[in-house]
Formats: C-alpha cells, sequence, structure tokens
C-alpha cells in the first residue's frame, strides 16, 4: 500500500520502511517550538521531571510573540520564565524584543524549517510550515517537554484528505479566500486528525504566502497538518535561508485518501468567514445582497496574513485612500525583517497616512491579547485564523474572517465589502 507525503515523513523520523493511518509510533523530531504563553508550561514541566538537559539547543525554538512588549506583569513573568531558560540551556533560537516575529511567519524566514522535516510546536497553528513540505503540528505544552528533554515524541499516524487544484486563482483573490472556501465546504471538523494534502497543476500558481497561508488554517478544518509537495518556489523561497541538506518527499501513485476533492482556483471567490465559526463563510458577493454589514475594527496581520505580501496588498488599496470615520484600522507586519522592507517600500507612510495604527510584530490582538480588544458589539473585520465567541474581546463583539484585499477594501468603506467596491 502506498503511503502520502505525511505518511513517508514520519516513516522516515520513526526509522521505519512503511507505516499506515492509525499507527501509532515515536519519531525523531528536527524542532521542537514555543512561545511566551506555551512555553512557561512546558517550563515548569521540565523543571517538574528535573531534566538536566535539552535534547539538542539549536532545534529547540522559543518565539516571544504573544504579549511584547509584555502588556503588564502576567506576561512579563511569563517572559522572564522563558529568558531565563534560554539563558540557562543557551538556546540558539531564542526570539525576544527587537528580534521577534510571529512565530510561523519568524521561523521560516529565519530557515529554521526545511523540507521532509518533523516540526512540533505548542501552538496549533504549526501547521504552517507544510508550505515548505515539512510535517508539522501542534501538540499540547507537556507533549512538548518531552521533545525538548528527548528529540522525539509519539504520533497516531494520520489518514489523509487530498485536494486536487487546478486553475489559477483571479484577481483580489489568494490564499485565504481559498482556505476559508474549503472550511466553509467541509466544515471545522471536516479533516479532524487528517493530513490535508494540496496537490494537483494549481499549486505551481500560488505563491509561497498562499501556500503558508492555507497550511496555517488546516487547523481550523480539525487538520492534524496541511502539507505541499515541494515544487521550483519552495526550493526558491529555502535558497538563502536553509543552511543544511533537507529531503524532498512526493506522495505515492497508490496512496490512500479518506477523500478526494476538487478545487478549481478559478472559480473562488473572495470569502468572509462569519462569526462564530470559520465554517461560517459566504463569498463578497453574498455579502454584497445582504444589508450592509458595518465594522468598529479592521485588524491585518497575524501568522496568517502578516507577509510582506499582505502588506503590499493592503497598502495598494489603501494608498491615497483614507479609512472611514470612526474606524480602527490595525496594522502589523508579522516580523521585523517584514517591517523594516515595509518601510523602505513606502507602505509604512501609506498605512498612516490613510489613518491606521502600525504595530512592532506581534499576536496581540488574534488572541484577544491586547492592540485591539473589541468590546461588547463591536465588530472587527481581521485578517487573522480564528473567529470563535470572544475571541477577539467581549463575548459579545463579533469577527468576520478574510483576506487583506476585502479587510482594507472594508477599511475605506466602513463595512465588509469587496476590493472590487472602491
Amino acid at each position: 500500500m502506498g503511503m502520502t507525503m505525511t505518511q513517508k515523513i514520519l516513516a522516515a523520523h520513526a526509522g521505519l520502511d512503511s507505516v499506515e493511518a492509525g499507527q501509532l509510533i515515536t519519531a525523531k523530531l528536527d524542532l521542537v517550538l514555543a512561545n511566551d504563553i506555551t512555553g512557561p508550561v512546558s517550563i515548569n514541566e521540565f523543571e517538574k521531571a528535573d531534566f538536566g538537559k535539552v535534547f539538542d539547543k539549536s532545534k529547540i525554538a522559543l518565539v516571544m510573540d504573544h504579549f511584547v512588549p509584555n502588556k503588564d506583569i502576567k506576561s512579563a513573568e511569563q517572559c522572564k520564565k522563558c529568558r531565563t531558560f534560554a539563558r540557562r540551556f543557551d538556546i540558539d533560537n531564542f526570539y525576544d524584543v527587537g528580534e521577534m516575529g510571529i512565530e510561523h511567519s519568524l521561523l521560516p524566514e529565519k530557515g529554521l524549517v526545511a523540507s521532509g522535516e518533523a516540526v512540533i510546536g505548542a501552538d496549533s497553528h504549526t501547521c504552517t510550515y507544510g508550505a515548505l513540505g515539512a510535517f508539522s503540528t501542534g501538540v499540547g505544552s507537556t507533549d512538548l517537554t518531552s521533545g525538548m528533554a528527548t528529540g522525539q515524541t509519539w504520533f497516531k499516524v494520520p489518514s489523509a484528505l487530498k485536494f486536487n487544484l487546478t486553475g489559477e486563482l483571479q484577481e483580489n483573490v489568494s490564499g485565504k479566500d481559498v482556505i476559508l472556501h474549503i472550511i466553509g465546504m467541509i466544515g471545522v471538523d471536516g479533516a479532524l486528525y487528517k493530513s490535508m494534502e494540496f496537490t494537483g497543476p494549481g499549486v505551481a500558481s500560488l505563491s509561497m504566502d498562499d501556500r503558508f497561508c492555507i497550511c496555517n488554517m488546516a487547523i481550523e478544518a480539525g487538520g492534524k497538518n496541511g502539507i505541499f509537495p515541494v515544487d521550483e518556489k519552495t526550493i526558491e523561497y529555502m535558497k538563502g535561508r536553509v543552511d543544511r541538506e533537507y529531503k524532498v518527499y512526493a506522495a505515492d501513485e497508490d496512496a490512500v485518501y479518506d477523500e478526494v476533492y476538487e478545487i478549481n482556483l478559478s472559480e473562488i471567490k473572495p470569502t468572509v468567514a462569519f462569526p462564530h465559526l470559520p465554517e461560517n463563510t459566504r463569498t463578497i458577493d453574498e455579502v454584497k445582497a445582504m444589508d450592509p454589514v458595518a465594522i468598529d475594527q479592521v485588524v491585518i496581520g497575524s501568522c496568517t496574513n502578516g507577509r510582506l505580501s499582505d502588506m503590499k496588498i493592503a497598502a495598494d488599496i489603501l494608498k491615497g485612500r483614507h479609512v472611514a470615520k470612526g474606524l480602527r484600522v490595525i496594522i502589523i507586519p508579522a516580523t521585523q525583517a517584514i517591517y523594516k522592507e515595509c518601510i523602505r517600500l513606502g507602505y509604512i507612510d501609506t498605512f498612516i497616512d490613510a489613518g491606521c495604527v502600525v504595530s512592532t510584530p506581534t499576536c496581540g490582538p488574534c488572541l484577544g491579547g491586547y492592540m485591539g480588544i473589541l468590546a461588547e458589539g463591536e465588530r472587527a473585520v481581521a485578517t487573522t485564523n480564528r473567529n470563535f465567541v470572544g475571541r477577539m474581546g467581549h463575548v459579545k463583539s463579533e469577527v468576520y474572517l478574510a483576506s487583506p484585499a476585502v479587510a482594507a477594501a472594508s477599511a475605506v468603506l466602513g463595512r465588509i465589502a469587496g476590493p472590487d467596491e472602491i
């Protein structure tokens, strides 16, 4: 029986010739990740177990990104716990104020993840790195503890769903619209503990940023991971970033999938997920047929859509325009490098001239942390990945998930709108 791309990576890391869905394995890890929320929990368990060392100080990443710069005493204590641990074990990949970025944008940018590798992170959106042809998935903080100490963890090998992509995206349509379309189609549990494997001729037309975005939200469909085949764009992205040998895996022709979905990219339209689930999707055409949905805030950033191409899309729409009166617009470049490039390209001037505020890289408002909390009854359009009840603040606030193009257009018009309306 043939193996999927994910199964091949897991078999190799388990030292096995083959694996099959449902099999329990122990696999070696290439990278273990935690942040300033999940890291302290893992560190506490690490200390309780009295582990005297980490398995490899070059294969652990601690990224301070959720509450940095620290917003209060509790977040300061959380980060101090991570800083102390990083100093104690001389962790190579520790990113704090001044060097930090949103973890799932920062690690690929730094070349810390490569094709064929196995990565776990104590953050559900660790599945982002499947865009590079890696197996990456989120785990609990206690599972991460054993990963830090031993360099191994256990997995139940997932079965898979195949998404055969054809065609090319139309103007003002991006990877965010693709994954919202898919989640709307299969539901938030449609890929429960399954590998979402994207393939087909349409893959070639997707940018790396599109692929990162799509894999990032695999978890929003319940997926164990999302993964793309490695092609010329993947290799070009890793060139100059990844300084080690890596391996490229491809699914067998006779690989077994639970379902195969045909997705014509050219038919996908700008899509918005209404409260309070990512599956509650409507195309922008359906939104236009409704009564206008007035909004109070727009957030453009996050590990889903804070990359340079996202900043460009927003800047192109906002240039020469101003955000609607009374509307708050928060722009968050995902890393310091992206922030610097936004300055060089004039995007920051565009954002400020349009009436936006620009933040240092942080997860901030996405999880209802800081930098954009919603009050009762307020609505936000966000390029983030979750719109659960109370996700960005008050339990009676609402979050609408959208692409940077829709978010920027909505910012100008003060209501949910498509970029073709301005």
